[in-house]
């Protein structure tokens, strides 16, 4: 399987399978529920129970096989550059909600409204009498009556909470290379309480939105476009979460050194992306 100067060839893993059936499950199941069959709900959560089994499995065995001193130098290299081509595509998944955005907000709600009228075009005749305004529910109200949500409160308190945990990652990440385990365990209590904590408040604001601003979904593009942002988000922070308890319970069984220790990387790599994204989120889906 492998050789201490020789590559890496993995060897045959059913985990995979495991986890693709899982996800077909569990989206399967979620079609169903769209479609108020009361077998939908069944197959979610069998669906999500074999991904969690799948997950505690194959991190199981990667830990064990990084532990027995099977990966070289080699495999770091490629794990390295796997990671990286990994956080370049979630860039571009969310540059692509950016761009959404930007092109729902700052160009169709001008052409909607008739702004950049010329000879030849009649945007304008698209909604007669349509304001070009931001944040907006659509033509005609369609979205019904709403509150924008604000900047200050728990948005920013949630900003505020994030770039602690990118503080304490690091601080976690300095223990481990200064051979302090003490410091490390400390800064991944931290970052994890952390993470975990804006995903409550999250939760908090989206009940919020729902049950006393009637901003949800339905809401005309403004209410489509920051679900889809925020909650994404709220998606991939509650995934980093989850990565970085599993180095906490890691560093906790002694695993991971100064010399060896791309997982922790990883997912701290992973960390400071989130908190980049949200920053932006925080800029371009709040304040303006």
């Amino acid at each position: 399987m492998s050789s201490k100067d020789g590559y890496y060839i993995p060897h045959r893993a059913t985990w995979p399978w495991v986890g693709t059936v899982g996800l077909a499950i569990m989206l399967a199941g979620f079609a169903n529920v769209l479609n108020d069959s009361p077998i939908g709900k069944p197959m979610m959560i069998i669906g999500f129970a074999t991904v969690i089994i799948m997950m505690v499995g194959w991190f199981t065995l990667q830990a064990i096989e990084s532990e027995s001193g099977m990966y070289n130098a080699q495999v770091s290299i490629s794990y390295r550059l796997g990671m990286m081509w990994f956080i370049f595509s979630e860039v571009m998944f969310f540059a692509v909600f950016f761009g959404t955005l930007y092109y729902i907000r700052d160009l169709s709600v001008d052409w909607l409204g008739g702004v950049g009228d010329g000879p030849g075009r009649s945007t304008n005749m698209l909604w007669e009498g349509y304001q070009s305004t931001w944040p907006t529910n659509g033509p005609g109200n369609v979205g019904g009556d709403y509150e924008p949500m604000g900047a200050f409160g728990l948005p920013l308190l949630n900003t505020l909470i994030l770039l602690s945990s990118g503080v304490t990652v690091t601080w976690a990440h300095w223990g481990m290379i200064i051979k302090d385990r003490q410091q490390l365990i400390r800064g991944l209590i931290a970052t994890v309480v952390l993470g975990f904590l804006f995903v409550f408040f999250q939760g908090l604001e989206y009940h919020e939105a729902y049950s006393e601003m009637g901003l949800t979904l339905g809401s005309g593009v403004y209410g489509s476009t920051f679900f889809m942002l925020t909650g994404f988000h709220g998606l991939h922070v509650t995934i980093g979460a989850i990565m970085l308890t599993v180095v906490l319970f890691r560093s906790w069984k002694g695993h991971f050194t100064a010399d060896n220790h791309f997982v922790f990387e990883a997912a701290a790599w992973y960390w400071h992306f989130v908190d980049v994204v949200w920053l932006g989120l925080f800029v371009f889906v709040y304040l303006f």
